[in-house]
């Protein structure tokens, strides 16, 4: 397998498509202002997303822990011109940080930004998805995944981040740590539902890729 160095992850950064303005100063800011700012998608991971979504052209997208709005500005760049973007963060103390960058992103509009627990908003969000992309609390994850399913349209997608845990997902030391305990089964009933089918890609912290084949 192909190790990103700090060297080789340099060139790729160099490659790709230079990171706008708007989302420069938002990653900048991150990391002056929040804690944790490493949860943050960043310039290449944004890209990727961004990349998917407009190849998915979806008309509304789903996204779980908006974290500041890096990945949801991404996302939001490949609606439909009448899509909608419906984002959901647990911690209120992040609410105005992401909904001044949605504004200067010229996005505040496309996406409709909700504080709270998504496993009791996303019931009661009545629209189904072309797109979801969870990177939530890790020991959820199953319960985001079933509690999603139902809503995301046949041939929709589902974007998982995290899925290789820094690792940890093969590392036998950490297998009663509970939020690699909690991606490992995540994996694994993936990797087991009939309903989908799925790829990980190797990007950061790993990008667990599904399309929905059908309901029960």
């Amino acid at each position: 397998m192909l190790t990103i160095n700090d060297e080789l992850n340099e060139y790729i950064h160099s490659m790709i498509s230079p990171e706008d303005d708007v989302l420069a100063s938002l990653n900048r800011q991150t990391w002056l202002d929040v804690v944790q700012p490493r949860m943050l998608s960043g310039h290449l991971q944004g890209k990727i997303l961004e990349m998917i979504s407009f190849m998915v052209k979806p008309s509304n997208i789903l996204e779980i822990g908006t974290f500041t709005g890096y990945s949801a500005i991404c996302l939001a760049k490949g609606l439909k011109s009448n899509g909608k973007l419906f984002t959901i963060e647990l911690n209120d103390e992040l609410e105005d940080f992401a909904k001044e960058y949605f504004k200067k992103s010229g996005m505040s509009e496309k996406i409709i930004l909700y504080i709270g627990d998504a496993l009791k908003i996303v019931p009661d969000i009545n629209f189904n998805f072309d797109l979801v992309f969870i990177d939530g609390d890790k020991k959820e994850y199953s319960k985001y995944y079933e509690t999603v399913f139902s809503k995301v349209n046949t041939g929709g997608f589902i974007l998982v981040d995290n899925v290789l845990w820094d690792r940890k997902v093969v590392d036998p030391s950490q297998i009663n740590d509970p939020e690699t305990k909690s991606i490992i089964e995540f994996n694994k009933m993936i990797h087991e539902d009939h309903r989908v089918e799925n790829v990980i890609l190797p990007v950061r912290d790993g990008i667990s890729v599904l399309r929905k084949k059908f309901n029960y």
